[in-house]
């Protein structure tokens, strides 16, 4: 990774820290580098050049750019000036006491240096990188400030207070593409070899750390806010956690420490623990709290009663009649628009293929929630205007009509207690006539609600799935528009916080946010475009968790990770790179008939498998297989899969040289057996199934099909 950074690098004691690190050095080749160190012993005394010449040396002698500078952090106006100087724009100490024997002046020089010399060298190039619209600053903390040490009070103070200015900065230079982000190295240094064994020291290589730094200051690094500790070659992101603690008063009663004593394992209980990551999400439970004891409300009388006697109740049927025009407003609330051809079937009533979005199927079952019939449940007392929506699956049956009326039978799942909160789960089945359409489980949130004693997890829940760890093989960004929530609500969904800013405001809200479900279809038309060349027919069922809002006139970019009929999807706001779906995936029906090969699927899946782990299948295969796929009796496609040689391949066509065992199955029923639906050895035996060479290489096959491909 060649590394062209646009501003000097922003951390403290870099001669001190990273002394004697060719390979760091080498790294920095590409960069524009001032080295800042006093020179001073590890108590802070003294001063010499030494340290920070070396340091300049091992860079340009490895082709680098790199300038001295002598004067203390305090000064950061002239540690600036020099970077400027040198090259036009920008890109430690101890005194270890025990506590009780810290002195003022133990206390003030460690702040003085660590934290005021941060504060100093970041507010002199601040300006700067605003101006040009870039910046990567990076503290360097300290474990000890992360989880305290004996004899650094005031180290563990300062060090800590750096990740709290780092926080805010991430926030604040966030608009201007100024990223701030921290790393508690550990590392063999000057400050670190008396405390350290020579070979540990020796171990903690400085070039350990350096390709962190790099990553982090490279421009195509998203990363904002984040806190890492890294030595040894090993890099780990820490992030805070919280209980979801228990209530522990109650309206017009005093509080007192006997209720925290007799409540403390709730307290520090932290299963389904919250993952705060902002101030607001932070003072949200407090003002949580406050509503609930205010209220007294959520699930009344006795709640845990009431929760399971909730559970199986059918909530009075609804029905949705609608025309071609729901279907066209619903598809230009999604971000459908004639500029994509492809758009058109989907936009006009008069198109040979016109058809309904798939996800239009949250519509018909969205009456069970607008129009307040979970209130008509015995044991549920909910305060619709604390409900947030959580997460969404929507299963289709058949394509949906795109005029006619749809009748939906809604019943409650499950009811769980998130502590601050309660879930309901509602279960929501759309019929067309006496057929089956689509289902529907919506997975609601009521604020303040929670603390009834329920369960916390239900077996009845749709599972989110997260994404493969690679990268995306698919990514799609389209811009919603200022007006796109205005437009998506004419589907029904009527709320004011997605219109009105007085109301948004009251929310929290800066403006008036997007629906949750017009994310949803966004996301979903990605992905029916992406890998299902926007075949409605294709499409089989979507699962989302939604995370955080998204301003109409931001861009929506949805990634995609294939698995077999299974796209993971993740989607965020370009703009923030924050995620807004979530552990969601759209699963696929295969290749309609008559069209593309479904088999087609499963070898493209059996391909990257092989790319990914040929050698470690070589190694248990060892074989040469040959397929042979028909479709309506003829040979539709050929393909070898050989896990004999080198990491394994795969091949499609005729195959030059000798396979162990060839097959010969229709797409259909190579299908039918890939899914467990077709017993291979029933399929043999019924003459669906030909098999010609070394018929017991054939029991391989489930390393490839199932073990590895995951099919």
């Amino acid at each position: 990774m060649r590394v062209e950074i646009q501003c000097v690098l922003i951390t403290f004691n870099v001669g001190r820290e990273l002394q004697n690190a060719p390979h760091y050095c080498q790294s920095f080749a590409s960069c524009c580098n001032t080295v800042n160190d006093l020179g001073g012993d590890i108590k802070g005394g003294g001063k010499s050049s030494a340290a920070a010449d070396k340091v300049v040396e091992e860079i340009r002698a490895k082709g680098g750019k790199a300038v001295a500078n002598y004067d203390s952090v305090e000064d950061g106006e002239k540690l600036i000036q020099t970077a400027l100087d040198a090259f036009g724009k920008i890109g430690m100490i101890l005194r270890d006491r025990s506590f009780a024997r810290t002195s003022d002046l133990d206390w003030d020089l460690i702040h003085r240096v660590h934290l005021r010399g941060a504060f100093m060298v970041t507010r002199a190039a601040w300006n700067h990188m605003k101006n040009q619209k870039f910046g990567r600053i990076i503290m360097t903390a300290s474990t000890a400030g992360i989880y305290g040490n004996f004899g650094q009070a005031n180290y563990s103070a300062a060090k800590l207070g750096l990740y709290g200015l780092a926080n805010t900065l991430a926030i604040e230079g966030r608009k201007y593409n100024i990223h701030c982000n921290t790393i508690a190295p550990t590392a063999g240094s000057r400050l670190t070899q008396s405390v350290m064994p020579p070979d540990l020291v020796e171990s903690m290589k400085p070039e350990y750390v350096a390709p962190l730094v790099l990553w982090l200051c490279h421009e195509q690094c998203k990363e904002n806010g984040g806190l890492f500790e890294v030595g040894g070659g090993w890099i780990g992101k820490l992030r805070w956690e919280r209980s979801q603690g228990h209530i522990v008063r109650h309206k017009n009663q005093r509080m007192t420490p006997e209720a925290v004593r007799d409540h403390w394992d709730n307290i520090c209980d932290f299963t389904d623990a919250a993952k705060p990551v902002s101030i607001q999400e932070g003072l949200q439970m407090v003002v949580e709290v406050l509503s609930k004891v205010d209220s007294e409300g959520g699930v009344s009388g006795n709640p845990t009663a009431s929760a399971a006697s909730a559970v199986g109740q059918k909530l009075p049927p609804t029905s949705f009649s609608f025309s071609h025009t729901q279907c066209i407003i619903y598809a230009l609330g999604v971000g459908m628009s004639t500029k994509d051809p492809d758009h058109l079937r989907f936009l006009y009533e008069g198109h040979e293929d016109f058809s309904c979005l798939p996800t239009f199927g949250v519509i018909p079952s969205q009456a069970a929630m607008m129009d307040g019939g979970l209130a008509s449940v015995p044991g549920l007392n909910i305060d619709f205007t604390r409900v947030l929506h959580g997460e969404q699956y929507l299963e289709l049956y058949k394509p949906l009509p795109t005029s006619g009326t749809l009748t939906s039978q809604a019943t409650v799942a499950d009811v769980l207690d998130k502590g601050s909160g309660a879930v309901i789960l509602l279960d929501v089945n759309t019929y067309s006539g006496d057929e089956l359409v689509c289902y529907n489980q919506w997975s609601v949130f009521v604020v303040g609600a929670g603390g009834f004693g329920g369960k916390r997890t239900s077996d009845r829940a749709k599972a989110l799935v997260p994404p493969p760890n690679r990268a995306p093989d698919a990514v799609v960004t389209d811009s919603t528009t200022r007006d796109q929530a205005a437009l998506y609500r004419l589907s029904g969904d009527w709320n004011p916080l997605h219109i009105d800013p007085s109301f948004a405001a009251m929310g929290g809200f800066k403006a008036p946010i997007l629906h949750g479900l017009c994310s949803f279809g966004f996301a979903a038309r990605h992905v029916l475009k992406q890998y299902a060349n926007n075949d409605p027919s294709r499409f089989k069922a979507i699962k989302v968790r939604f995370v955080k809002p998204v301003l109409p006139g931001q861009s929506l970019q949805t990634e995609m990770w294939k698995e077999g009929n299974r796209i993971h999807i993740q989607c965020k706001v370009k703009e923030t790179d924050a995620v807004v779906l979530s552990g969601a995936y759209v699963d696929l029906h295969g290749a309609a008939e008559g069209g593309g090969l479904q088999s087609e699927l499963v070898f493209a899946e059996i391909g990257r498998r092989i790319k990914d782990l040929g050698s470690e299948l070589v190694k248990k295969v060892n074989a040469v297989f040959g397929w042979e796929i028909t479709k309506n009796g003829k040979t539709a496609a050929q393909w070898t899969i050989d896990l004999k040689s080198g990491t394994g391949s795969l091949h499609k066509g005729p195959y030059s040289g000798k396979a162990d065992v060839t097959f010969t199955v229709s797409d259909e029923d190579f299908m039918e057996v890939v899914q467990g639906k077709l017993n291979p050895q029933k399929a043999f035996f019924a003459g669906k199934l030909k098999v010609r060479g070394n018929i017991m290489m054939s029991q391989k096959l489930e390393v490839i099909l199932k073990d590895y491909a995951k099919l």
